[in-house]
């Protein structure tokens, strides 16, 4: 329910000027304590961080983590300097930095929480497997074309959104269409963060592969 809510938190806090300022910045308070909670319950991790091997499939994991982290940190302290509703700061001297942080922290943060979200996908897929008593090819590929389908919109949605442009700082502002429906938005970065899942699930499945047949290789 902390991932969902973080999942569901995150696309609302995309669509800044739509649903405003202030809701907005209220939004950055609950994800920021979403991110403490979820923290909370995962500190096994945190414990073992530097402990045991590292295979090729922790390393990604763990520096993908650290950038969800430090992408995190860039959006909630910029946010908070920049905050004229929950907190209050006189930065108008700084304002543009702040704000060219903030957009690309919010962006590559989509991103990489994205992807670590897939880097987690086969536990969901378990969880599914686990829910149906009985395995069906009919199913699984369903869901496999489903999946293609929504990243294959996601694509669409983020050379639409001009998503690639606002990463690479071609643009110091977010454009936002305001009489466009909320839904309409919500619909395009849901696609996109389908997009970059699929992308972190194969990935992660494809480093793991690699890493097992290094070890088998090793071993023979």
């Amino acid at each position: 329910m902390t991932d969902i809510s973080m999942t569901a938190l995150l696309l609302l806090l995309m669509a800044f000027s739509l649903v405003g300022e202030a809701a907005h910045e209220w939004l950055g308070v609950g994800i920021f304590l979403l991110l403490i909670l979820h923290h909370v319950l995962n500190l096994n991790w945190c414990r073992n961080l530097f402990r045991g091997k590292y295979p090729p499939i922790r390393v990604f994991g763990t520096a993908l983590t650290l950038l969800v982290l430090l992408s995190m940190a860039g959006s909630m302290v910029s946010g908070i300097l920049l905050s004229r509703t929950v907190f209050r700061f006189d930065v108008h001297k700084f304002s543009s930095v702040f704000q060219t942080i903030h957009m690309l922290s919010a962006y590559w943060g989509f991103v990489f929480m994205s992807l670590h979200l897939g880097t987690h996908w086969g536990w969901v897929v378990g969880l599914a497997r686990k829910l149906t008593k009985k395995p069906s090819k009919l199913r699984r590929w369903m869901c496999r074309i489903l999946a293609a389908l929504l990243a294959a919109y996601g694509v669409y949605a983020f050379v639409k959104r001009g998503f690639g442009s606002y990463m690479l700082l071609r643009y110091h502002f977010v454009f936002f269409d305001f009489e466009e429906p909320l839904a309409l938005f919500l619909l395009d970065y849901v696609a996109i963060l389908g997009l970059f899942v699929c992308i972190g699930y194969y990935l992660a499945k494809w480093i793991s592969s690699m890493g097992t047949a290094r070890h088998k290789q090793l071993s023979c």
